[in-house]
């Protein structure tokens, strides 16, 4: 794969309109946070929502999942930038508030949060 197509690639999933970009802990080699079936639930209804509320893509948030982010408990776990807010119980109940209030309104949902530390470019 070309630099150019990795570029495009790139645009395509709205890398360059991102606000926001929550990774959330899930599909795990070694479950320790969580049950391996539940963070495939709470991925899956991240990306449905994501979609359904077209903030996907285009939207201005992008998604990633991430084998581990190393708290290994009270799981699954999800990290929003540029904020850095990591968030716990990330259950689909969950996510559906740090969507609403964080992703799309900007504010960070201190009821799941487990600290906030923001990275400066």
């Amino acid at each position: 794969m070309s630099i150019e197509s990795q570029r495009n690639v790139a645009a395509t999933i709205g890398v360059p309109v991102a606000r926001r970009h929550i990774f959330l802990c899930c599909y795990q080699e070694k479950p320790k946070c969580c049950d391996w079936e539940r963070s495939v639930v709470a991925w899956n209804f991240l990306k449905l929502r994501l979609k359904e509320l077209k903030l996907s893509e285009q939207g201005g948030v992008l998604r990633t999942k991430a084998n581990c982010l190393r708290i290994c408990e009270g799981g699954p776990i999800a990290v929003v930038y540029p904020e850095g807010a990591w968030y716990g119980q990330c259950d689909p109940p969950v996510l559906e508030r740090i969507i609403q209030e964080h992703l799309v309104d900007g504010r960070i949902v201190e009821d799941f949060l487990i600290t906030a530390h923001g990275l400066n470019p």
